[in-house]
């Protein structure tokens, strides 16, 4: 454990940013999903879900969440399955 009040401090950040990014890529691994569970099946409800797999990415990347590349990546790969 940290001794030095800014290495514990730091310790407390690194824990909530932990936490935050962890529930960010759940969101976007499950919106990811589902999205590709529709365009497989031909569902009606494919472009919604496809539009907002699009922004969970998009808002990961600019968070730092995951990287740039993967996300523009992913929205490509998505997008050539739903069209």
């Amino acid at each position: 454990m940290a001794n030095h009040k800014s290495a514990i401090k730091r310790a407390r950040q690194n824990e909530v940013r932990r936490e935050r990014n962890r529930a960010i890529k759940t969101r976007v691994r499950t919106t990811l999903k589902r999205a590709r569970a529709a365009v497989e099946s031909g569902s009606d409800e494919a472009p919604e879900l496809v539009r907002s797999a699009e922004s969970q990415l998009r808002r990961a990347a600019s968070k730092g969440v995951i990287p740039a590349e993967r996300a523009s990546r992913l929205v490509s790969r998505l997008s050539r399955r739903a069209h």
